[in-house]
């Protein structure tokens, strides 16, 4: 089964209960806001959308709908329509993870001073400190960024299979590339799924080789509303949200799901 029928199915009894009451269709990001309060985002892709006045293709109004409705959209092979899907799943389920370390991703991850990294998408803020940290990083990108600094996004799948740790945007669930790329990553002692599109769900992904799942958690629904709604992306979420490094391997969660619990306890 794929990534994205997995999301969908583990999202659907929740999924039942609720409604969407507010989606946002941004440029580079969707949003949507549940009638419980909760909300999630995704990318959108927002550059390779059909051209034209109308750019959503799908039934209307969005706003209203059951949310399951919404999280249909989510295998849709329509970009937008996938976006509306993964953010609906990730207002669902994205809530405070018990097992999860707060912070960046790179104080949760064991990285060691031989290992290749392969990273599926260019995380800027990562690149300088995890160069100083590793053996080697190679970056794939989509065209516009290929500037010496990254390599074609296809030439991943080559590539992948001998790295020691891959980093992969979330994004590829939107554009369809995750089951591909965690079958060629599956032999890596570490796959992080990256960025504010991440579904924290660790079930969505046992059999694969990811290790951890760093997302977001909406704290302000009306801020990522509005900052959607103004074009912003991830550097304008900060005010927001907060970010969660949640490991999906059992052993490792429920030690630190027991730390945790114990921490919260004894403050």
């Amino acid at each position: 089964m794929s990534i994205k029928n997995h999301l969908r199915d583990l999202a659907a009894d929740d999924a039942a209960k609720r409604r969407a009451v507010d989606v946002r269709l941004g440029l580079t990001y969707t949003a949507v806001k549940l009638d419980d309060g909760r909300a999630g985002v995704a990318y959108c892709f927002g550059n390779r959308l059909v051209s034209g006045c109308s750019v959503f293709r799908g039934a209307r109004p969005l706003a209203g709908r059951p949310a399951w409705q919404l999280v249909e959209y989510l295998l849709s092979d329509d970009l937008l329509e996938c976006s509306v899907g993964l953010a609906t799943v990730n207002a669902l389920v994205n809530r405070q993870p018990p097992a999860a370390l707060p912070g960046d991703v790179l104080e949760a991850v064991n990285f060691m001073a031989s290992d290749r990294v392969g990273m599926i998408g260019f995380f800027g803020p990562l690149v300088p400190a995890l160069e100083s940290r590793v053996a080697q990083l190679v970056i794939f990108e989509e065209g516009e960024r290929l500037d010496g600094v990254c390599r074609p996004a296809e030439e991943a799948f080559e590539t992948l299979p001998r790295c020691d740790v891959a980093i992969i945007t979330s994004t590829a669930i939107v554009n369809g590339t995750i089951d591909r790329l965690l079958e060629v990553a599956k032999n890596c002692r570490e796959t992080v799924l990256l960025g504010s599109s991440t579904p924290l769900l660790p079930k969505a992904f046992e059999g694969t080789s990811v290790s951890w799942l760093s997302g977001i958690v909406v704290h302000d629904s009306d801020g990522i509303l509005r900052t959607v709604s103004e074009g912003g992306g991830t550097v304008f979420f900060k005010p927001y949200v907060t970010k969660h490094n949640l490991p999906c391997r059992e052993d490792f969660y429920h030690a630190l799901s027991r730390k945790n619990t114990h921490h919260h306890i004894g403050r």
